[in-house]
């Protein structure tokens, strides 16, 4: 045989032989997942982005015949799980379930975020969880005005608890705040989960917490729901925030899956694909919105556009409001 001819082929067999997979978009798609996939959420068990995680997962995981695990890194208004996510080796196998603010709140909170929220991730699917504002049984307040009078009457009396700083669950009220004159004294949690148990303890009056969350304490009665950030189907007899009297009160709360931007293009596309057709599944959506989450079906370039708007009318909110980050 030729020599050079047989160099040919041994150098190109060697080549096919060392070539990864995940620079052939077709095998990469044909063979994620071959092992377990791991969803990281920057917060405590038991909020509405661990309850959308639990549920996207699962439901991932029969699609694909392969496991979904959730790991809860929670710590610094999710900017230890968001670093954590980025920094992951982007091979398909770790994604982030983020509520808003690691995604389009802390960019403007923090000086020297360890990612870059926009550049580091690529966003696939998302759904939203509206806020609701609640209090425990002993305030004297069963409407928004209530509260509030309540908070222009005796400033810094009635204290609420938030998931931090950089959460809806913060600037909610703040914005509420800034519109009204009223005044209240915030007391931030490392997540939802333990601001519940000093609201129900009554160490704190009110919340504005996602509704998903607090869905099993309305249901003890240990909590009253007095106005909800956008309408439902769970709770349709509690009226809205802008039917109060604030038509324009817009405090986006959502959870989008995201995925490390140097993870293959392939594999976004193959789970993106897969989630979309998830949230598009009658039992999936029936089960969503019974925990009180709501789908949303967008493709991809209309999510990030979404994002981005929401990253900029939050950003005009914390500058206009010299609010700065202290957890």
């Amino acid at each position: 045989m030729n020599v050079n001819r047989l160099r040919r082929r041994t150098l190109g067999a060697t080549a096919s032989l060392v070539l990864p997979a995940t620079l052939d978009p077709v095998r990469a798609q044909e063979a994620w997942p071959s092992r377990p996939v791991r969803f990281i959420v920057p917060s405590s068990p038991g909020g509405g982005t661990d309850l959308y995680a639990r549920l996207l997962a699962q439901a991932l995981a029969e699609a694909t015949r392969q496991q979904f695990l959730v790991e809860n890194r929670p710590g610094a208004s999710g900017n230890i799980g968001a670093a954590a996510a980025a920094k992951a080796t982007p091979d398909g196998y770790t994604f982030l379930v983020s509520a808003n603010p690691a995604l389009t709140i802390n960019p403007s909170l923090y000086a020297n975020l360890p990612y870059d929220a926009e550049r580091d991730f690529v966003p696939v699917v998302r759904a939203m969880g509206p806020l609701l504002l609640v209090v425990h049984p002993s305030v004297k307040a069963r409407t928004l005005a209530e509260l509030v009078e309540l908070g222009k009457r005796e400033p810094g009396k009635l204290s609420y608890g938030s998931a931090g700083t950089g959460s809806p669950t913060y600037l909610g009220v703040r914005m509420i705040e800034e519109r009204t004159g009223a005044r209240f004294v915030h007391v931030p949690y490392k997540g939802v989960g333990p601001a519940y148990q000093d609201l129900m303890g009554g160490q704190i009056q009110f919340m504005f917490p996602d509704l998903a969350s607090a869905l099993p304490h309305l249901r003890s009665g240990r909590i009253l729901p007095i106005a909800s950030e956008r309408s439902n189907s769970i709770l349709p007899a509690v009226p809205t925030i802008q039917a109060q009297g604030w038509p324009d009160f817009n405090a986006p709360s959502g959870f989008a899956l995201v995925a490390p931007s140097a993870t293959p293009p392939a594999i976004i596309e193959r789970i993106g694909r897969e989630a979309a057709a998830i949230h598009r599944s009658p039992e999936f959506v029936a089960k969503v919105e019974s925990m009180g989450l709501v789908v949303v079906n967008e493709t991809q370039p209309e999510l990030v556009a979404a994002l981005r708007k929401e990253r900029a009318d939050y950003a005009g909110f914390i500058r206009r409001n010299a609010i700065v980050a202290t957890d």
